[in-house]
């Protein structure tokens, strides 16, 4: 979908047949397709399209495709031959019986589920198919990155992007983690329950019985809360031991700060609550229904929502094109094909597509004539160069994925540090080279334009109207640099009657509808993966690669951008997406474990842990499957093992997989041998572990476990490689327009 909307012509191979009507995603996933009907990648109809196709995208385990015309290990070998990216269900395969693709599995298998807040402690089941959706987002940045790598080098490749990769964008804070602290709970309440254990960042009941969601994250928001709640002298508070806020975190005071917050805002109706936090300049939102999200004339302005003429659907109102290209832009191309409707000249006519295009004079070599200089091999962005203004999230995770795909990134924070710097920094920020520099001093930004005169893109997640103040919009950029791509993720966007807000992840959650969805009857769930900024991150990667192929193809610089709010409409497609007939919505529950209905489809608990089932067999079969044949599934589970009992029903072919914390995954063999994890690399880290390939290429991967850089830490070696003097150098860091570390 992703490259449909922006010019491909992307045909879907499908089975006669293919029930549709049990997925309204498929109505906004295959819009603006061709489809041709075959019956799958070992049918001659595949094997001709293949040859006059730039790029074959395949799902399923790999082992499916071995002796057909897409074999993942022969085309390793012979990289000339064919361009594929394989979108596997975890990794090449799948550790469930059938092997299909699964959000709810991979969810499971990756241990994210375990991560999500909860009462009880156990896994929580997404309804927000957030994995499908950065799988597919991410794999469209790795095939656009590897289409123009093709264009200098003549040469496809296999590109493999797993379910285990998507998760490991979606939850990279979670496979961040010293392994040598202690082991988190398994079961058990959880401090917070489903609004989370921080009590300036979670939803809050008001005294009309509306919720709304605080999100005070920083110091800085945090104390403006407080003071809007009459409760100024909360750090000082002798119950924190003069720890301040720092000590609030703790689960002995977290408790109690939440319980008098809830009483605070227990007093007064929602939208005097808005009103003030607003007033005080703290982030806050209303918890809203999803049903009126698609009509909120927010979405309306930034071009999320769209209405085609679908025949066997009738009107379908879907959410539009989610990333923004000013010089290239996007469009919902039409409505999804009906099975087989394209006709078979399509891979009969015209001769077979040539290996490589018109060559990228700036492909390999930065634009300021600097070369990789990480060592090993270098991924399919090698020789761009990439400024990170981000803080927090979205931004300089959007870089750290183009540094995944061989950017050299360049990270510029302010001198007091991103906001964020803590535990969060090292997951979002890995692969970067780490500078400071305060652009409020003219030496500070003539600085960073030094740098931007050798720059392909500018990554910035600034509230609308920062740039212009600190003048360094796309105009001001193009002057320095005329094919300069400017890549900008904001939370509402920037036109509409909330584009000059300031927008949170969470804040996103809630008046989309995510939380009321997830809690169905019960309360609203703040969900633990900060779903909007991961998926922006990934989409914002899809955009700089578009951007940079389209350029390579002979345009120029362009502005991308995108928004927290597109996301939220994005990830929840499936379920905002509206024509007549369609299936109701997916609701969740209190610590939702899953669907399950008739068949047996959810979390279960046994033995010593928990396993995650996909199954329409009923329980009774199910347990019998174990060999308890007439004996309840849950007595049955309860004598199993975590680690068995899945093995015994896959010899059943019933889909399941044992429910692992994340930092279980480092004692997996087939996830070390795909490269998941990795010991984090650094002296002053051991113990820790981080996430090591998102994303594998045959022919152009790199080989380095990818860090996040202290602050100031290549201060002297950019500059200098920008041009500037030591004494120029120099004088910026005595002026405070620079602060510098010592370099390793």
């Amino acid at each position: 979908m992703f490259l449909a909307d922006f010019g491909a012509d992307v045909v879907r191979i499908e089975a006669p047949g293919t029930p549709r009507e049990s997925d309204p995603g498929r109505a906004v996933w295959d819009r603006g397709k061709r489809s041709v009907a075959a019956s799958g990648p070992a049918s001659p109809e595949a094997a001709g399209l293949a040859r006059h196709a730039d790029a074959v995208l395949l799902d399923g385990p790999a082992r499916s495709l071995a002796g057909t015309p897409f074999d993942l290990d022969t085309h390793r070998a012979d990289p000339a031959s064919a361009f594929l990216i394989h979108l596997g269900p975890f990794t090449g395969d799948a550790p469930w019986a059938g092997g299909a693709n699964s959000d709810a599995l991979a969810w499971a298998a990756s241990g994210l589920g375990l991560r999500q807040a909860s009462y009880d402690g156990g896994p929580v089941e997404m309804i927000v198919p957030c994995l499908s959706v950065i799988q597919g987002a991410w794999a469209a940045a790795a095939a656009v990155a590897a289409l123009r790598e093709r264009l200098t080098s003549g040469q496809g490749q296999v590109v493999q992007v797993g379910g285990v990769h998507a998760a490991g964008v979606a939850g990279s804070a979670a496979f961040t983690f010293d392994a040598s602290a202690p082991e988190p709970a398994r079961d058990g309440p959880r401090l917070g329950g489903p609004g989370g254990p921080v009590p300036f960042y979670r939803p809050y009941r008001c005294a009309d019985g509306e919720w709304l969601f605080l999100a005070a994250l920083t110091p800085h928001f945090s104390q403006r809360a407080f003071a809007v709640l009459g409760m100024a002298g909360l750090t000082e508070d002798p119950r924190l031991g003069g720890g301040g806020r720092a000590a609030i975190l703790r689960p002995e005071n977290a408790a109690w700060v939440i319980e008098e917050m809830a009483a605070v805002f227990a007093g007064r109706p929602r939208q005097d609550w808005l009103d003030a936090l607003a007033a005080a300049g703290c982030p806050a939102g209303p918890l809203l229904s999803r049903q009126d999200w698609l009509d909120h004339p927010q979405l309306a302005a930034i071009g999320m929502r769209a209405e085609v003429e679908d025949p066997p659907r009738g009107r379908v109102v879907m959410p539009g094109v989610a990333l923004n290209l000013t010089g290239s832009p996007a469009r919902v191309g039409g409505p999804a094909p009906a099975i087989g409707s394209s006709p078979p000249r399509i891979w009969t006519d015209g001769p077979e597509r040539a290996a490589s295009g018109d060559p990228d004079s700036g492909a390999g070599v930065a634009a300021n004539g600097a070369t990789d200089r990480r060592p090993g091999r270098a991924g399919p962005l090698k020789g761009v160069r990439v400024i990170d203004l981000g803080a927090i999230i979205a931004g300089p995770f959007a870089g750290s994925l183009l540094a995944e795909l061989g950017a050299e990134v360049i990270k510029v924070e302010p001198p007091g540090g991103d906001s964020f710097r803590g535990p969060g920094f090292a997951a979002y920020n890995k692969g970067q080279r780490g500078i400071s520099l305060d652009l409020q001093q003219p030496a500070g930004r003539d600085a960073l334009l030094r740098l931007v005169e050798g720059a392909d893109v500018v990554i910035d997640n600034y509230r609308p109207g920062v740039l212009g103040r600190l003048r360094l919009t796309h105009a001001d950029l193009t002057a320095v640099n005329p094919a300069i791509i400017t890549l900008t993720i904001t939370g509402f966007g920037t036109t509409g009657p909330l584009g000059a807000e300031a927008g949170f992840d969470p804040v996103l959650q809630a008046m989309s509808g995510m939380m009321i969805a997830q809690g169905g009857d019960s309360e609203p769930v703040f969900l633990t993966v900060p779903v909007n900024d991961v998926t922006a991150a990934a989409v914002s990667a899809l955009g700089a690669c578009l951007a940079l192929f389209h350029r390579s193809r002979g345009g120029g610089g362009q502005h991308v951008w995108t928004s927290l709010a597109a996301m939220s409409a994005l990830l929840q497609s499936p379920d905002l997406v509206r024509y007549r007939g369609r299936p109701e919505p997916r609701r969740g529950g209190r610590d939702h474990r899953g669907p399950s209905g008739a068949g047996t489809d959810g979390f279960f608990p046994t033995a010593d842990g928990w396993i995650r089932i996909q199954s329409d067999f009923p329980p009774a079969e199910v347990a019998e499957a174990l060999g308890g044949a007439g004996t309840p599934l849950g007595q049955v589970l309860a004598a199993q093992a975590t680690r068995t009992a899945p093995d015994g029903l896959g010899a059943a072919a019933i889909p399941a997989v044992a429910v692992p914390n994340p930092r279980d995954l480092t004692e997996d063999d087939e996830l070390a041998a795909f490269g998941f994890l990795r010991a984090d690399p650094r002296p002053d880290r051991a113990g820790w572990w981080t996430t090591h390939r998102l994303a594998r290429f045959s022919r152009t991967e790199t080989e380095a476990t990818l860090v996040a850089p202290g602050l100031g830490q290549h201060t002297r070696s950019v500059l200098a490689e920008a041009g500037l003097s030591e004494a120029d150098i120099t004088s910026l860091i005595g002026s405070g327009a620079a602060v510098a570390a010592p370099e390793a």
